[in-house]
This record gives structure tokens, sequence and C-alpha cells, in this order.
């Protein structure tokens, strides 16, 4: 007889599901897939989730709570509040490893965009996110690596839409890596506020 499955965590469950959904656009992306990856029956995510709409809303709503604990970990990790900035930038490219995981990622999106239910998760990622980079700002310019005169709500918005802007454009032209071509992006709009 064989052993009985491990119950799996939620976070492992989503963990799970990332991984499947680097590899796998949403009109490929199945319970079983996932299953497979998690090392565990769809049954058994049928009955924790419902259906894979239910696991993705779980996961999705999860990572909204969590969007401050990245900005956290970034400052643990990084030590200055400038660095751990760049190190957000450089977080993000991850979502644009390649251009085929870059274009898996913006066809997820379109449905955080177009779902009410997944849409409101977005926001609250958004928000905590922002609230981070503006928090990273403020402890830039405290520690006197950002300029004094610097307006930190603005200069954290900044950077919100140049990491993300940088990532389109970097997969229009794809020279380099996205990390490179974004680092580079964000390194400009910093650059007037250095002291």
């Amino acid at each position: 007889m064989s052993p009985r499955p491990r119950k799996a965590s939620d976070d492992e469950i989503f963990a799970a599901a990332s991984r499947a959904m680097s590899r796998l656009g949403p009109g490929e992306l199945t319970l079983a897939a996932i299953a497979g990856e998690a090392g565990m029956t769809a049954g058994a995510l049928v009955q924790r989730f419902g259906s894979r709409r239910g696991l993705l809303l779980s996961m999705t709503a999860r990572f909204a709570e969590s969007g401050g604990d990245l900005i956290e970990q970034l400052r643990r990790e990084h030590g200055s509040p400038l660095a751990a900035i760049r190190g957000y930038a450089d977080c993000m490219s991850e979502l644009a490893s390649s251009p085929a995981v870059f274009a898996r990622n913006l066809a997820y999106l379109q449905i955080d965009l177009t779902d009410a239910d997944f849409r409101r998760h977005l926001v609250v990622h958004a928000r905590v996110t922002r609230r981070g980079l503006q928090q990273l700002v403020e402890a830039a310019i405290e520690a006197r690596e950002l300029a004094h005169a610097t307006e930190a709500a603005g200069l954290a918005r900044t950077i919100e839409a140049i990491v993300s802007g940088s990532m389109m454009t970097w997969a229009f032209y794809r020279q380099g890596s996205a990390k490179r071509w974004m680092r580079k992006d964000l390194d400009a709009v910093l650059a007037p506020h250095l002291p």
C-alpha cells in the first residue's frame, strides 16, 4: 500500500500554481497541471477550492494581502532603502524572464483587468505596493540617499509607472535582459533625485 500523500498548505499550492502559470497560459492551465506541480490530485484541489477559478481567486487574494511583505523583505535583504527600490525593479523583471513568460503574464493580467472579482484584488495589491514604494522613498530621503527636496508620493508613483512601462518596452525591443533594461530606466528616473 502506498503512503498517503501529505496535505499541502495553501501557500505550497499557490507556489505550485505560480510555477504552472509561468509555463502555461490561461487557456492551457488546468487543475490537473497545478495538482501535478503540487504533488497532489486534482480532486483534492476541487475539494479545497471548488474550481480552478476558485483556486486562482484565493491565490490572487493572498497575493494582494501580502503585497507589503515583498517591500519589507526587500528592505531587509538590501539594508539600504534605495537598494530596496532597485531590488523591487529587479523582482518585477522576473515577470519578463523571457518573452514567452512575459506574454503569459500579460494574458493573466488581462483577466485581472477585465474580471471584477480578480480586479478587486489587483487594486488592493497595487495600492499596498505604491504605499510601500512611498515608504521606501521616504526612508531613502531620511537616509540622505535621495535629495531632501524629493516629493515622495510623486516619485513613488513615477517608479511604479516606469517599472511597468519599462517592462513593456523591453518586450518590444528585447535588447539584453529585462532586468538590465528596467534597471537602466529606473536609474534614469532616480538620477535627478540623487544628492
